[in-house]
């Protein structure tokens, strides 16, 4: 079984790596070390749930957790309309099936029938099987019932190494013309707008979650939240907000 693991990790890093190299030589990896985190309550607060989240004494990291009472998100101060957003995280080993762990960026409260939406999911899991990260793109996006077309680019992606074991880092670059998904400094996903109306362009804040999807994360609601596991710890830090919007397209990694 462990051999069986460690080949399908092995044959998803060649695959991660070749979409790399392609992306690479637009996107050369750049360092953390040249952005300034900032601690937590410069550029967040919690959103809900602030029984279930608990922020170091220094605001250099914060933990969220979801159980049968509740989950937790916290929301940016501030909104941008395009930017460089980046964050570390460590993921919760064992039994996660149906919980939803989330970094993104969204305008959902301001326009709730059709808003924008950036997001890296992961997608919770049984023991024995690895986390999915999902990456979303929406478009003017509906609510439930309202008989709007979503357009949605969904692509779910299998990482090379256990995101539980250890922090790693996350990042969305989105710009007039792109968005680029990254993991630990590698480019894993490049979205590009070849039409307005498939491509976000309204302002939107950034997010994290931990949040109870068991009616689709795991297979397809085939395994539900099993809150005999509780609590599903969800742990941030390294936090970057970097706008690149208008005059300040300068302070973005690659000049955009």
């Amino acid at each position: 079984m462990a051999v069986t693991k460690i080949a399908a990790m092995v044959a998803v890093f060649c695959v991660i790596i070749s979409v790399s190299v392609a992306l690479a030589a637009r996107y050369p990896l750049t360092s953390q070390s040249q952005y300034t985190p900032v601690k937590f309550n410069q550029g967040f607060n919690n959103l809900w749930g602030p029984e279930h989240a608990a922020v170091s004494q220094d605001q250099s990291e914060i933990t969220i957790w979801l159980d049968r009472n509740s989950g937790s998100g916290f929301k940016s101060l501030q909104s941008y309309k395009a930017g460089y957003f980046s964050v570390s995280m460590k993921l919760q080993a064992g039994y996660t099936a149906g919980v939803n762990t989330a970094f993104y960026l969204s305008n959902n409260q301001v326009n709730p029938d059709f808003h924008d939406e950036i997001d890296m999911e992961f997608l919770g899991t049984i023991p024995g099987r690895p986390y999915t990260l999902q990456t979303n793109i929406y478009v003017d996006a509906a609510s439930a019932g309202t008989g709007r077309v979503i357009t949605g680019r969904e692509k779910q992606i299998s990482l090379w190494f256990d995101p539980t074991n250890d922090f790693h880092r996350y990042s969305i670059l989105w710009t007039s013309s792109h968005i680029v998904f990254f993991v630990d400094d590698n480019p894993i996903r490049e979205y590009t707008r070849t039409d307005p109306s498939t491509f976000p362009a309204n302002p939107m804040w950034v997010y994290g979650s931990i949040w109870d999807a068991s009616s689709w994360a795991t297979e397809n609601g085939k395994y539900k939240v099993d809150y005999n596991y509780e609590p599903f710890l969800a742990n941030y830090k390294d936090f970057i907000l970097t706008d690149c919007s208008d005059n300040k397209a300068y302070a973005c990694p690659w000049g955009f």
